[in-house]
C-alpha cells in the first residue's frame, strides 16, 4: 500500500534559520527541521516532500501542485501568512487538510503578526513550539488523512 504524501512547505527567510534572530527562532537550521520531519514521517508511515522558497509565486505554485498529488499540507508561510491572499486562495482551491505552523508564538509578537490569511484555509494552527511544531503538524495531518480514509 502506498504511503500518503504530506507536503511540507516553508516560506521566506526560513532558509536563514539558525542565523536569523536565534532568540526568537532558536538555533536549529532548516536542515534540522527537515530531519525532524523525516523522522516524524517514518514514525507516522507517511512520505513527505519538504521544500522552502523565498518567492510567493513559487509557494503558490507548489500549493497548486498538491491537488491530486498530495494527501495533506503542512505549511509555515512565514511572512506570507500575514500578507498573501494569493496563498490563501491556492490553499482553499486544493481542498486538502492544511495545518499552519509558526515556530514563534505569533500572538506574543507585533500586532501585524497576530492575523494570518493562511489560518482561514487551515484546519489547525500550531505556533510557539519551535521546530517541534512541525512534528505535531505532521501528526495532525496524518490523523486527518486516516480519519477521512
Amino acid at each position: 500500500m502506498k504511503r500518503p504524501l504530506i507536503v511540507v512547505l516553508n516560506g521566506p527567510n526560513l532558509n536563514m534559520l539558525g542565523l536569523r534572530q536565534p532568540e526568537i527562532y532558536g538555533e536549529a537550521t532548516l536542515d534540522d527541521v527537515e530531519q525532524l520531519c523525516l523522522q516524524a514521517a517514518e514514525r507516522l508511515d507517511v512520505t513527505i516532500d519538504f521544500r522552502q522558497t523565498n518567492g510567493e509565486g513559487e509557494l503558490v505554485s507548489w500549493v497548486q501542485e498538491c491537488r491530486g498529488r498530495a494527501s495533506g499540507i503542512v505549511i509555515n508561510p512565514a511572512a506570507y501568512g500575514h500578507t498573501s491572499i494569493a496563498l490563501l486562495d491556492a490553499l482553499l482551491a486544493v481542498e486538502l487538510p492544511v495545518i499552519e505552523v509558526h515556530m514563534s508564538n505569533i500572538h506574543r509578537r507585533e500586532a501585524f503578526r497576530h492575523h494570518t490569511y493562511v489560518s482561514q484555509a487551515a484546519r489547525g494552527v500550531i505556533c510557539g513550539l519551535g521546530i517541534r511544531g512541525y512534528a505535531h503538524a505532521l501528526q495532525a495531518v496524518a490523523d486527518m488523512i486516516e480519519d477521512e480514509g
